[in-house]
């Protein structure tokens, strides 16, 4: 019997993210090599030094890395966690402006060093980055894909765990449309093992999962990245292990579903728009969305959603 082809992991900036990202996927033992690019050389030399120096302690790996895309050489999976940094100044939008020029410079390059690999986006704002980099590659929407609301969904699970008093293991939620301020928790499908969430009675000592409490979590879903950054500078555990999860659904080909971010179909209005829908990832990438039940008022917000990600694509020419 023929061995399995040792996997191999590209991650594109070395920046808090991309670094949290190889070394959640090397203790966890997702890729036989796992590689860093970026373009200052003393960073990510010195990051790959300091991972190398602990490979005594996980499963067995190689860590690389280079200011040459020849480093991506052959992977499977790319990451791209690569963003333009903000000036003195500069807006929100401007840096997003610059983030996606930045995505048009480095994508191309990579992409000819790994054509047959599967390319996650990470950089903020995903989706619009998403969006660009599926038309600046020209590669298929399974193909090019966005971490989406992947950790969002996590933050939603694990505030309505705290609050039920229950394992957030054994929450089922998620988030979907953008990954930001108009995203949609999909309350009327959320359950506690196998208990819908709107007919949860709580437990013994525990509060109430009403209305109230409801919008409450919904709020610190939604500004938790705000919380983070304003105390620490950025955010980059969380979605390293988040990142690190949807690489694991492609390499080990499981058919997962997770609500990444692609190219959206099978809901009117949300025509040509990349947003977060539970969506089944395997080794393939992105495949089929999930035809999930919708209130109307969460058929609206998506609705919304899409739109207000349709407004910042015209902004910025796709």
């Amino acid at each position: 019997m023929e061995a399995a082809r040792p996997t191999k992991l590209a991650i594109v900036g070395a920046g808090a993210v991309g670094t949290s990202i190889a070394y959640a996927s090397l203790i966890r033992g997702v890729a036989r090599t796992i590689a860093l690019l970026d373009i200052n050389t003393a960073k990510v030399t010195a990051e790959v030094l300091d991972m190398s120096h602990g490979l005594e302690f996980v499963p067995r790996a190689d860590v690389i890395g280079s200011d040459d895309v020849s480093v991506c050489a052959d992977a499977d999976v790319v990451v791209f966690t690569a963003g333009a940094k903000q000036k003195p100044g500069q807006s929100r939008l401007e840096l997003a402006e610059a983030t996606i020029g930045l995505t048009r410079s480095i994508l191309p390059g990579v992409i000819e060093a790994a054509p047959r690999a599967i390319y996650i986006m990470v950089t903020n704002p995903v989706d619009i980055v998403t969006y660009a980099a599926q038309k600046i590659s020209g590669l298929p929407p399974n193909q090019v894909f966005g971490s989406g609301t992947v950790l969002d969904s996590s933050r939603l699970r694990f505030l309505i765990a705290r609050h039920c008093g229950v394992a957030v293991q054994s929450v089922h939620s998620y988030i979907i449309g953008e990954h930001g301020d108009s995203e949609i928790p999909l309350w009327s499908s959320a359950s506690i093992g196998g208990v819908p969430l709107l007919q949860w009675k709580p437990l013994p000592g525990r509060p109430a999962m009403d209305a109230v409490a409801r919008e409450l979590i919904q709020h610190e879903v939604v500004h938790a990245a705000y919380t983070i950054i304003e105390g620490k500078g950025a955010t980059n555990y969380a979605i390293g292990l988040a990142s690190t999860r949807i690489v694991e659904a492609v390499l080990n080909n499981e058919h997962r579903v997770l609500p990444v971010s692609t190219l959206a179909t099978g809901v009117d209005g949300l025509g040509d728009v990349c947003l977060s829908l539970p969506t089944v990832v395997d080794r393939g990438g992105a495949q089929a969305q999930l035809d999930i039940p919708l209130s109307e008022s969460e058929r609206a917000g998506l609705v919304a959603s899409a739109e207000t990600l349709r407004g910042m694509q015209a902004r910025f020419g796709l």
